[in-house]
């Protein structure tokens, strides 16, 4: 069977494993069946996620043009903290913007590979934990906007990566963390002025993700135009497709790519 569409971040379902989906266009794949089946990924053209041309894609699936202009590839996505929705100023489109940042959103602790802090929407609760292959997680704290989430992360960031490790995140399961005793700790590093965001409540999320072995080494592959990847997929982790021959494939890294994928 043959499939084509642009690549884009793969839907998740909250079971247990974690179930996939992948959607592309006139095609909805759920990834989880393909587990154990070989495949082909063709690469064969863009798509920018913006302006929807078939232009180079620069970065998070966005042309140049689009990465520097478009409100859905804005600084403040990368950086909440730079975020100035809630004094009414602009970075590329003030309406755009408040819809975005001017709602609650989460500073959290999550464990994949090893502990990371991390700022999202809070609609976005659990699947912002289940993209970046989080086995645990737990809210630090909620805020009114996403400037003040930032700036509590701003402040975290000397205690923990803010980053995931994604090569010890695919290649075994983490070791277990109390995160409600780190979650404690975390407290004292909040500034004082934020400190009225914290969460008292302490519900750690497990998930488990449908991986049949965790390799011990893995490398990431970027797929070329018109140079088609095969391979058996063994797993799924975060957004990252895992084959038997210790290559990986993270989708989200190759949005904005038009692709036929054989089955």
């Amino acid at each position: 069977m043959q499939y084509t569409g642009p690549l884009k971040k793969m839907l998740t379902e909250l079971k247990f494993p974690i179930q996939y989906y992948l959607s592309l266009k006139d095609d909805f794949l759920h990834i989880n069946q393909l587990i154990g089946q070989e495949m082909e990924i063709c690469y064969i053209a863009n798509e920018c996620k913006s302006c929807r041309l078939d232009k180079p894609i620069f970065r998070m699936g966005f042309c140049k043009n689009c990465f520097f202009t478009a409100p859905e590839a804005n600084p403040n996505i990368i950086k909440p903290e730079l975020s100035q929705a809630h004094l009414g100023i602009e970075t590329r489109d003030l309406a755009w913007e408040k819809e975005f940042e001017l709602q609650p959103h989460i500073v959290y602790l999550a464990e994949s590979g090893s502990i990371k802090v991390g700022v999202t929407r809070e609609k976005q609760i659990p699947f912002r934990w289940i993209d970046q292959g989080a086995d645990q997680a737990i809210v630090l704290a909620k805020t009114e906007n996403r400037y003040e989430a930032g700036m509590i992360e701003v402040a975290l960031k000397e205690y923990y990566a803010d980053k995931t490790n994604w090569r010890q995140m695919l290649t075994a399961k983490a070791d277990q963390f109390d995160l409600i005793e780190e979650k404690i700790k975390a407290k004292n590093f909040i500034p004082t002025d934020f400190q009225k965001f914290y969460v008292e409540e302490g519900e750690v999320y497990d998930f488990e993700f449908p991986v049949k072995t965790y390799l011990p080494k893995v490398k990431s592959v970027k797929l070329s135009l018109n140079k088609p990847f095969c391979g058996k997929l063994m797993g799924i982790k975060g957004q990252y497709l895992i084959f038997e021959n210790q290559e990986v494939i993270n989708v989200r890294g190759n949005e904005g790519k038009v692709v036929t994928i054989k089955i």
